[in-house]
């Protein structure tokens, strides 16, 4: 199978978790694709005002998949993108007013914090790098298009908050938060929407990802290759399962499967 394209989740796939910066031999990896003729797409849960740690390769990145699928873009070009019904949105935040939990409200131009508890800070500066985030007010972002919430909730609580908003999905990757979008917004349809835009064929892409997240993209592809270090239920849906992102993971994978010379 002829691979043109690739799509890679940020956090535990191309970023590992222990460093917070991409393993050079991704790097090395990912500029031999390129220099074979090979598009390299990013397929995140972050919003745009997140992706913070990809510049060791942000001259290879073709395109994105960001906020789960709800917003995808090539340059200046919008590719897609799905927005919340502010009613929904309202719903899940009266969910965390009843759970006593806090959400990250991403609009289309800022983010901002409901009901700010210690475990974002910890969450996103511990788990993922960031910190010193610059938040909005909400009264600001609630303005915009809202591309995603997520809720520091449960998954005893997600399983009650999800029937009251159906037009949503939930993506959980980790167990603190989910992310919740709109309806025609996951990974995999932001790997569907690209190709129609850049016109290749879908059979002719590869997709890697660690976390629940990513199990619409991986199913999705030509290929989907879970990470070593992925959850039990994204390797269950891989074709493909290669080491971890600290172990040369991604690699690996392009070499196994004839995109880069071994």
């Amino acid at each position: 199978m002829l691979i043109r394209s690739l799509f890679f989740d940020i956090d535990g796939t191309l970023v590992s978790f222990r460093t917070h910066r991409i393993p050079q031999a991704t790097v090395d990896a990912l500029t031999e694709a390129k220099a074979r003729g090979v598009k390299i797409f990013i397929s995140t849960g972050r919003p745009i005002q997140f992706i913070t740690n990809l510049s060791q390769i942000e001259h290879l990145i073709d395109g994105y998949i960001t906020t789960n699928g709800a917003y995808c873009f090539v340059g200046d070009d919008t590719v897609s993108r799905h927005a919340i019904d502010p009613a929904d949105v309202q719903k899940i935040l009266d969910a965390c007013d009843r759970f006593n939990r806090a959400a990250v409200v991403v609009g289309q131009k800022t983010i901002a914090v409901y009901n700010r508890q210690p475990i974002v800070d910890k969450s996103f500066g511990e788990g993922l790098g960031l910190t010193n985030i610059d938040f909005d007010e909400l009264s600001n972002v609630l303005q915009q298009v809202i591309l995603q919430v997520t809720p520091f909730i449960t998954d005893e609580e997600e399983a009650q908050l999800m029937p009251t908003i159906p037009h949503c999905v939930g993506g959980r990757w980790t167990k603190e938060f989910v992310d919740i979008t709109q309806e025609n917004a996951d990974k995999g349809k932001g790997l569907v929407a690209m190709a129609a835009y850049e016109h290749f064929r879908i059979d002719e892409t590869m997709a890697f990802g660690d976390g629940g997240n990513d199990i619409p993209i991986i199913r999705q592809a030509g290929i989907g290759v879970a990470m070593g270090n992925a959850t039990d239920n994204v390797k269950a849906v891989a074709d493909y399962v290669t080491t971890a992102v600290d172990d040369e993971g991604v690699k690996n994978a392009l070499i196994h499967f004839g995109v880069i010379k071994g």
